[in-house]
């Protein structure tokens, strides 16, 4: 039985902070490295998947690595070397899609677009998967309003329950029409925990959605963190750094 008068014994003392040291330079460094590693990962890993699909576009004896054994001298695939240029699918589509939109600006460019989609329209359901992808385009990278560019609070799923979301656009068409003409409705979307690429699309009345001074990364990061990593969580009225 252990005497609680005793002296405590030096060597388990010294042990023990020992381990306690070595357990916080751990997860000190696991705060360091898992970010690193991870955001190493998925650049990697989304750049071959970029690789893999426009290299099948491409003839195979234009492949970086079928180029780079012919000017080593090997020409018998048997014996050629296993060559990955990682990137190089981003490359050729980045400068692939360059090329189609300094075409597409030109009076030649503008007649074949126009002539393919005639084409397009009139076969029955191609034509409605291009209609609807191209809208989307569009809309997101083409159009001159702002969009998903404010984070705001909105009481969903039920009244008295706030979800994060990203402000869209205002309604337009059948939709903005069937709103009052004094809370006009806008677009919201609400994103899922932990992966905010899926979600629901709601509109609310101007009046029932509370605008957010965060930026909207930081609200993304709010909503993969699970509410973990919250921006000026230490201080609620401190401004959001810029």
């Amino acid at each position: 039985m252990t005497n609680p008068f005793d002296e405590p014994n030096p060597a388990r003392v010294t042990r023990r902070t020992m381990l306690a040291a070595l357990r916080a330079s751990f997860f000190t460094g696991l705060v360091v490295v898992a970010p690193i590693g991870l955001t190493a990962y998925l650049i990697w890993t989304v750049t071959g998947w970029f690789d893999g699909w426009v290299l099948n576009f491409v003839p195979r004896a234009y492949h970086p690595g079928e180029i780079i054994n012919r000017l080593l001298g090997y020409t018998d695939p048997a014996n050629q070397l296993p060559v990955n240029v990682r990137g190089i699918g981003v490359v050729i589509f980045l400068v692939f899609t360059v090329i189609v939109g300094w075409l597409a600006k030109g009076l030649l460019g503008r007649s074949f677009i126009k002539w393919a989609e005639s084409l397009v329209d009139r076969t029955p359901v191609v034509s409605s998967i291009y209609n609807g992808l191209k809208q989307i385009a569009e809309t997101v990278f083409a159009q001159s309003e702002t969009s998903f560019d404010q984070a705001c609070m909105v009481e969903y799923p039920r009244k008295g329950t706030w979800a994060i979301g990203f402000v869209s656009t205002t309604a337009k068409g059948e939709v903005a029409a069937s709103a009052e003409a004094d809370d006009p409705l806008i677009s919201i979307f609400v994103p899922t925990t932990p992966n905010p690429t899926s979600g629901f699309l709601l509109f609310f009345p101007t009046s029932e959605v509370k605008i957010l001074d965060m930026t909207v990364e930081d609200a993304a990061k709010l909503v993969i963190s699970a509410g973990l990593v919250y921006p000026n969580g230490k201080d609620a009225v401190a401004p959001p750094k810029t």
